[in-house]
């Protein structure tokens, strides 16, 4: 089997466990159970709404929140990391230069590394921009926008449901 046949196959779904939208700049993170993700813009209610398209929406895994966690050598909540979505059970980075859906309405595609930015050293304590290098999530653009809900599935789409 090649390479790109293989990048098709996931061994389960992933799961939406917490959804965050920042109203302003330089603000912390509110926790919401629903979002509206706008085609072509971003999240509803969020200050970050890029028109360019290739970071609409950030993304980072839990299981890289507890790896940060264990690094830090203390607890991280979601909203300290400035990421729109947590999600758990599939690989992120898997899903770069792919589209996925989020629920049964919307269809993102993977664009980009979400790197940490020096803020991190700021958000979580000395050392935090190190204990996030390579755990800093993916960034994506809405493809098909609609509403997601904590619980929603996230699931790799093969070319033909796209």
């Amino acid at each position: 089997m090649i390479i790109a046949e293989i990048k098709k196959h996931q061994a389960q779904d992933g799961e939406i466990v917490w959804i965050g939208i920042r109203p302003n700049k330089h603000t912390p993170l509110s926790e919401v159970d629903t979002v509206c993700l706008i085609q072509g813009k971003g999240l509803d209610g969020d200050h970050y709404d890029r028109k360019d398209g290739h970071r609409q929406v950030t993304l980072i895994q839990k299981e890289h929140l507890e790896s940060v966690a264990a690094i830090l050598g203390r607890r991280i909540e979601p909203g300290m990391v400035r990421r729109n979505l947590v999600v758990k059970e599939i690989n992120l980075l898997s899903l770069h230069d792919s589209k996925f859906s989020i629920g049964d309405e919307v269809i993102l595609e993977g664009t980009g590394h979400c790197h940490p930015c020096s803020r991190m050293e700021e958000a979580l304590g000395y050392g935090g921009y190190n204990a996030m290098r390579g755990h800093g999530g993916i960034t994506a653009q809405i493809v098909r926008g609609g509403v997601i809900k904590l619980g929603d599935a996230v699931t790799l789409l093969s070319e033909e449901k796209s």
